[in-house]
């Protein structure tokens, strides 16, 4: 079942300081939001694949952290569990990432805090002499929301988490400052305007999987085992110990508990990009789109669709044709994806994409 986001089929939570827009339940009702306001922002659509239920599901916030402030965020289940995972890392993340925000406002000298995995030793490569203050304190914010999002699945004792989880992509947009945040193998990208005029993109997160090697050294480290299946010698996964179980094909998750002793984390990847006049649009999608679209591919879709409420969905639905294509005898992955808008449409941008170096 697809679910769009529009004034026609969404879910809308609304607060004093936030608009919450979801997809990923099966009773969505209808909204009183102004279509034509939306419709220029953002674009959701979720389809469930063969699989099983939905695991996917995505969040659009508006008045987030700000006036003009947005977050957003797409979430992928896996395991028996997986579909509960992705709801509750959906409801409860916007809120932990406010609040671990407030908090870092709060302390004194606003200092990063660090333990075994500290920021630096993880991703220290995020953080430049360029970027701005408030980068470093979102950032803070978002480490320690993601780690108490962890914590926060573990108190549902009616949800094992042992061996279910959620992967995560996220933007929190603040004016032009944009922060995302990846804890797995869904993936961000950007169509932005190239100097000659063309429509390129720029690939934002770095998928997570066990096969880089810096993940895999962790892992290992960690006595957790990597390596392909025969049948599937292109995808390496994690592995306990003294079992080949389960099997997991991300090295970075919410739950998944069993394996966090063993190097699986819930830490983000964390950057930073200052959002300028040519820069179009973003898109998060779950690894169900990434599979059997490449970059390019996305965004020539949402360049060409008429209506940016489509947007979405476009993506989607040339995922799950692609993966009859190309896997005739697989069963289709769900394919969610999210488009953020930042600019009107410039009729004068030609729709050629070109491969950013």
């Amino acid at each position: 079942m697809g679910i769009c986001l529009s004034s026609e089929s969404l879910e809308k939570q609304q607060t004093h300081e936030n608009i919450v827009y979801v997809v990923g339940d099966e009773d969505l009702y209808s909204s009183d939001i102004d279509g034509n306001e939306m419709r220029r922002l953002a674009s959701l659509y979720s389809q469930q694949g063969k699989k099983g239920p939905n695991q996917d599901s995505a969040i659009l916030c508006q008045g987030f952290g700000m006036e003009e402030g947005v977050f957003c965020g797409v979430f992928d289940g896996h395991g028996r569990n997986g579909h509960s995972v992705s709801k509750l890392v959906r409801d409860y993340l916007p809120s932990l990432l406010l609040s671990q925000r407030n908090a870092v406002l709060v302390a004194d000298g606003g200092c990063i805090f660090t333990d075994g995995n500290d920021m630096s030793s993880v991703d220290g490569d995020d953080l430049t002499s360029s970027s701005p203050e408030m980068f470093d304190e979102w950032k803070e914010a978002c480490i320690s929301a993601f780690r108490a999002m962890d914590k926060e699945l573990k108190l549902h004792s009616d949800l094992d988490c042992t061996y279910s989880g959620s992967t995560a992509v996220t933007i929190i947009k603040q004016g032009k400052d944009l922060i995302i945040s990846n804890l797995g193998d869904s993936r961000a990208i950007l169509g932005t305007i190239s100097e000659e005029g063309n429509l390129k993109t720029i690939q934002l997160t770095t998928d997570l999987k066990p096969s880089l090697p810096q993940e895999a050294e962790r892992i290992r480290k960690s006595n957790g085992r990597v390596f392909a299946l025969r049948d599937e010698p292109n995808t390496q996964r994690v592995w306990l110990p003294n079992n080949n179980f389960p099997g997991l094909a991300m090295a970075r998750a919410f739950g998944d508990f069993q394996l966090k002793n063993y190097g699986v984390i819930a830490i983000p990847q964390v950057s930073y990009r200052q959002l300028t006049n040519r820069d179009q649009f973003i898109v998060l999608a779950t690894d169900g789109v990434w599979d059997v679209l490449s970059n390019e591919q996305v965004v020539s879709i949402v360049s060409s669709v008429q209506n940016k409420e489509d947007a979405s969905k476009a993506i989607v639905k040339a995922a799950v044709s692609a993966w009859k294509r190309k896997f005739p005898s697989a069963r289709v992955d769900d394919c969610s994806a999210a488009c953020l808008f930042l600019q009107e449409r410039r009729r004068d941008v030609s729709l050629r994409t070109v491969k950013s170096s």
